[in-house]
């Protein structure tokens, strides 16, 4: 049974070893109650699947009163019968943009529909050799509700060879920078960063596998009340290269700068969405506010066979202290390094500094 490289060059091809499956929310009464409504500081076990398969889509829609509610919310994956979770991410994280924000956005793997973002769907192919369960936990103080379809295909068996779909989230509250007057002088230019020890951890991952992406959320603290606003032209929170370091170091990747590593240019102010990389959140006037960029690689895999650690600078030499949160996706295979989400109130997005306004 093979999943295919392309779904559109393999979507005439017959496969007579394949069922497709579905498990949803749908009212089993026939109402059109068709929601799983959870309770505060309750769990809910969204699909547990049995035999060899794949999860080929995911779609849900979540409401609640609460506005930072996707933060609260986590998503958690496992497979195989693994002790720990290969997937634990912030709900509103997991489908790509960070803050607890959503936006009409898509990529190829990642996407948010409308109503204002609001429909979430995944396509990053999961496969399964003998179990697939999902759960959610709502550590908000009050109940949501959840609209879902987990779509997936079933197999005789799975191939062998076919690793494990992870992703992971964290965060630097703020990150270990410079103060904001010394970031701006001409050392932001010329300091040198030559250990890249003090840079923003994306991935940490043991094993083999291929690392697939990643979305990159900053709080930008710069304090418009409390520095002369003549200096805003320098408030850009990027200037970051990334760093990746693989196999203990046989392999190392040298970037050349935040917005390079995100495929865009000339420190973007711009709204930008493409199946590979995008900005759905550009912050407001001068980088003010919360910034989200994305890039996925699809075509280009990043491959490991012992580790991989994905770094990248907090503005040029680590002299950035903004708020900074991200989650990479990855495949490998099992076990994995399990490293668990940070508590709810470490997770929380600031309100402070607001955006301002162009």
């Amino acid at each position: 049974m093979q999943i295919g490289s392309s779904s559109l060059a393999n979507l005439a091809k017959i496969r007579n070893d394949v069922k497709r499956k579905r498990v949803s929310s749908y009212d089993v009464k026939g109402a059109n109650i068709d929601t799983a409504v959870i309770d505060a500081n309750q769990k809910y076990e969204v699909c547990n699947i049995n035999g060899a398969g794949c999860i080929k889509h995911i779609w849900m829609t979540l409401a609640s009163t609460i506005s930072d509610f996707l933060r609260r919310v986590t998503i958690r994956m496992w497979w195989d019968g693994e002790e720990h979770p290969s997937v634990e991410v912030p709900i509103g994280d997991f489908y790509g943009v960070g803050h607890a924000q959503t936006v009409n956005y898509w990529s190829l793997p990642l996407s948010m529909g409308p109503e204002d973002g609001k429909g979430f769907n995944c396509w990053f192919p999961m496969p399964f050799a003998t179990n697939a369960r999902i759960e959610i936990e709502n550590e908000s103080k009050e109940r949501i509700a959840c609209y879902y379809y987990i779509d997936y295909e079933e197999y005789p068996k799975l191939e062998e060879d076919l690793a494990r779909f992870h992703a992971s989230w964290r965060r630097e509250n703020p990150c270990k920078g410079d103060d904001y007057e010394t970031a701006r002088r001409v050392e932001r230019f010329i300091k040198k960063n030559l250990n890249h020890e003090d840079d923003y951890l994306i991935l940490d991952a043991e094993g083999e596998g291929h690392y697939v992406g990643c979305h990159l959320d900053i709080h930008n603290l710069f304090d418009f009340d409390k520095y002369e606003r003549r200096k805003v032209r320098n408030n850009w929170p990027g200037e970051g290269d990334d760093y990746i370091k693989i196999d203990d170091g046989e392999i190392v990747i040298f970037g050349t700068g935040t917005e390079d590593y995100f495929c865009g240019s000339w420190c973007p102010t711009q709204y930008y969405c493409s199946p590979y990389f995008g900005v759905t959140l550009p912050g407001g006037k001068a980088w003010s506010g919360k910034i989200s960029y994305y890039r996925y690689h699809i075509e280009d895999p990043i491959y490991f066979h012992k580790n991989i650690k994905v770094k990248i600078e907090h503005g040029h030499a680590n002299q950035r202290s903004d708020d900074w949160s991200s989650t990479a996706y990855w495949y490998q295979t099992e076990p994995h390094k399990y490293i668990p989400i940070q508590p709810l109130n470490e997770r929380i997005p600031r309100e402070e500094p607001k955006e301002i306004k162009k």
